[in-house]
Formats: C-alpha cells, sequence, structure tokens
C-alpha cells in the first residue's frame, strides 16, 4: 500500500463544514465593502522577489526570514511567495495606471505565505483581506477605515472582544532625526539587549521597542518618543485623525511603541487587538505608507491600508459562539424503484429552477438508507419518488426538521409544499 502524502506543516486544507464558515465571514465583508464603495482586485501569488524587498525592507523578518523564496528553473529569475498584499496591489495599480487623475478604494482576499512557526492562529498559509485606499492625502480617509472595521465588528458581534490602538511615525525626516537619538540611546543598554535586540539596533532601531522581552520593559519606557520629534504638519494629521474618531465615537488606546513590522509606514499606523486569543492578539493592523506607490516606480501619491487575519477572527467568532451552523439544502431527493433516477433527474431540475436546493441521491441504496443520508445531509425535507408516484406523477414531500405533516402532491406543487415548510 502507498505511503499517503500529507499536507505540508502550518499549510490547512478548510474541509467543507469550515468552509461555509469562511463563506459567512468573507459575505459579511464583501458586503460591507460594497457598502463603502471599495472594488476587488485579484493579484498573483507569486510575484518578483524584488517587488518585496523593496516595500517591505531588508532589514524586516519577513524579508530576512520568513519569504518563500525560490528561483525560476526556466529564466533563473528570483520570485517569492506573496507574503503580504500591499505590495502586490500596488505593484498591479502601476503596471496598469490605476491612479491616472483618480484616487482608488481597493480590495482584496486570498492566501499569503510565511515561512514561521506555525502555532494557533499563525500558520504557514494563511489567509488575509487587505483594504487600500490610495490618493487620498488627509485623515478622513484614515478615519474612514477606522469606521469601516468597526462597522464589521458591530455587524460580526465583535464589537466589546477587540480594542483599537493608535499611534503615529511621522514623516521620512523625522523618523530619520529619532532614529539617530534612539541608536545613541540603545548603544547604551548592549549588555541587556537580546539577540534579536542586538541584531536590529542599527538597522531597525523601532522594532527593538517593540520587544516582548519583560527583562527589557523599563529600557523600552525610557527610550525616546517619536512623537517628540514630530513638526506641526504631522502632529496636525494625528490630532485631526483623532478628532475625527473621537466625533465616530470610536475609543482608542495610543500606544506610542505601535510601530508596525514593515518598513513602509507613515505617520497613521493602527491595531484592532483582543485578549481572547492568547499571543496572537492582533486580528486587523494598517496604517499609511504616502511613499511606496513611488519606491515602487510609480508617481507619488498618498495612500492607507490595512489587512485582516481571516483565520484569527474566525477562531475568535467560533470561540464565542457567533459562526452560523452548516446550512443543509432545503430538499434530500430520495428515488428508488424502475425509471426512479430519470424521474428525479428531471425533477430535481425543475426544483431548483423554483429556487429551492436540492441534493439528489445518486447509485444504488436502500430506501432506509437513503432516510438516513437525507437525514445526515441536514435538509429541511425529503422529496421521496417511488414507483408508484412516477405512475401517479405525484411525489411525497416528508419534513425532516420542525413541524409539518407529510403530503404526496402533483410534481407542479412540490416546489410550493416546500416553500410552505420554509415559510
Amino acid at each position: 500500500m502507498a505511503q499517503k502524502i500529507q499536507a505540508i506543516r502550518g499549510m490547512n486544507d478548510i474541509l467543507p463544514g469550515q468552509s461555509q464558515q469562511w463563506e459567512y465571514l468573507e459575505s459579511q465583508v464583501r458586503r460591507l465593502l460594497a457598502d463603502y464603495g471599495y472594488q476587488n482586485i485579484r493579484t498573483p501569488i507569486v510575484e518578483d522577489t524584488r517587488l518585496f524587498v523593496r516595500s517591505i525592507g531588508e532589514a524586516t523578518d519577513i524579508v530576512e526570514k520568513e519569504m518563500y523564496t525560490f528561483t525560476d528553473a526556466l529564466n533563473g529569475d528570483s520570485l517569492t511567495l506573496r507574503p503580504e498584499g500591499t505590495a502586490a496591489c500596488l505593484r498591479a495599480v502601476i503596471e496598469h495606471n490605476l491612479l491616472y487623475n483618480t484616487t482608488q478604494r481597493l480590495w482584496y482576499a486570498g492566501p499569503m505565505f510565511r515561512h514561521e512557526r506555525p502555532q494557533k492562529g499563525r500558520y504557514r498559509q494563511f489567509h488575509q483581506i487587505g483594504i487600500e485606499a490610495l490618493g487620498f492625502a488627509g485623515p478622513d480617509i484614515d478615519a474612514e477605515l477606522i469606521a469601516m472595521t468597526a462597522d464589521l465588528w458591530r455587524r460580526l458581534g465583535l464589537s466589546d472582544s477587540v480594542k483599537l490602538q493608535i499611534n503615529t511615525l511621522g514623516n521620512k525626516e523625522e523618523r530619520a532625526a529619532h532614529r539617530a537619538e534612539l541608536i545613541r540611546y540603545l548603544e547604551g543598554f548592549q549588555d541587556i539587549l537580546d539577540e534579536d535586540g542586538k541584531r536590529r539596533l542599527y538597522s531597525n532601531p523601532l522594532r527593538v521597542l517593540d520587544t516582548k522581552n519583560p527583562a527589557l520593559q523599563a529600557m523600552c519606557e525610557g527610550a525616546p518618543r517619536l512623537i517628540d520629534y514630530l513638526g506641526e504638519a504631522s502632529l496636525k494629521h494625528y490630532q485631526d485623525w483623532k478628532a475625527m474618531l473621537d466625533a465616530l465615537g470610536v475609543a482608542y488606546e495610543e500606544n506610542p511603541r505601535l510601530v508596525r513590522g514593515l518598513d513602509y509606514y507613515n505617520l497613521t499606523v493602527f491595531e484592532w487587538v483582543t485578549t481572547e486569543l492568547g499571543a496572537q492578539g492582533t486580528v486587523c493592523a494598517g496604517g499609511r505608507y504616502d511613499g511606496l506607490i513611488e519606491e515602487l516606480g510609480g508617481k507619488a501619491a498618498p495612500a492607507v491600508g490595512l489587512a485582516m487575519g481571516v483565520e484569527r477572527l474566525l477562531l475568535l467568532l467560533q470561540d464565542k459562539g457567533l459562526l452560523p451552523e452548516a446550512a443543509g439544502p432545503d430538499v434530500y431527493l430520495v428515488q428508488q424503484g424502475e425509471g426512479a433516477p430519470r424521474y428525479a433527474l428531471l425533477l430535481a431540475g425543475a426544483l431548483r429552477a423554483a429556487g429551492v436546493s436540492v441534493v439528489q441521491h445518486c447509485g444504488e441504496a436502500s430506501f432506509k438508507s437513503q432516510m438516513k443520508k437525507a437525514d445526515a445531509s441536514g435538509a429541511m425535507c425529503a422529496v421521496i419518488v417511488g414507483e408508484n408516484e412516477i405512475a401517479a406523477g405525484q411525489a411525497v414531500v416528508k419534513p425532516l426538521r420542525g413541524a409539518g405533516e407529510q403530503v404526496t402532491v402533483a410534481l407542479a406543487e412540490v416546489a410550493a409544499a416546500v416553500a410552505r415548510l420554509k415559510a
């Protein structure tokens, strides 16, 4: 017997039943984004490696340790499975000139890939829903993203389970002045820095402050604050954004150590976090990246976006009992006897044309076996056809869920009988 081949660790199958829960979340998000005027964009899973090195930053954990990169055997190009969606979205926008004399509100969904240690809510193939608003410079679009995600939490029943943290990173020059001072400060603590801290000291010192190491918390608390280096324009953008959040009635916590793990952010950064998923507490995060479009070869344009983790949101919804039960079909069509398969096939087609969902039994099986399968399918009712029904041009409608009496009706009346059970 051949050895079974299993899925790669950290890359999971989504099975029937589970997939209905995914479809529920996706439908809620799709409806929300339509309400706010966002359009869907779909990009390839594989991109030129340079796209992510240039956008995410060479000194980030993603580029240094986590990307799935390989050489194309045909032409020797370095290719990478996308580790995040923003860069790929912007590459498409630039390539197809989608920002010419206009703005764009875009969203996408799909798998991303990072080679890291799999754990609950964190996988090597994971799924994100990303939202990008391009060409908008003011804090009002930043506030719209927060309003939109707050609206989603209300629709999903998660408003009490997530909290908003915000910060501002200023502009490039302000971050450079703060970075120089921060490095000088951190150099005085090299004797206590852990390996991650030492590695990031000169390449990405802001990330040193994002450590979870308890021994470094006092050092982090005393570090120079980026907000003290911000100029008038950056401070005004931040204050205006907060005023809009206040007007929306969205509660938030200012977190000066919130920096995000990607190099391209400026000004606005935020995270929606929960305490109900253990260590993997961020369910949605994003911010402003005004320089990235130009960095990737496009005409300079402001931009802001976010990404939400589908697996983490589903875990949270599942833990709180907020996911709908898997829905069965309206009808399981039971058939037996001479001519029954063809008769049932035509009846199933007529029912579907009338808006009734039908699972038709196929193959040989006893009546008892078929009725067990009908019940296990979750169908609301069984429609039964045998030799007697075929001779009379009828069908039996038998309720499997809730109240209702078994009835025998003419073929033309089956859809109406099912509809009465659904009412």
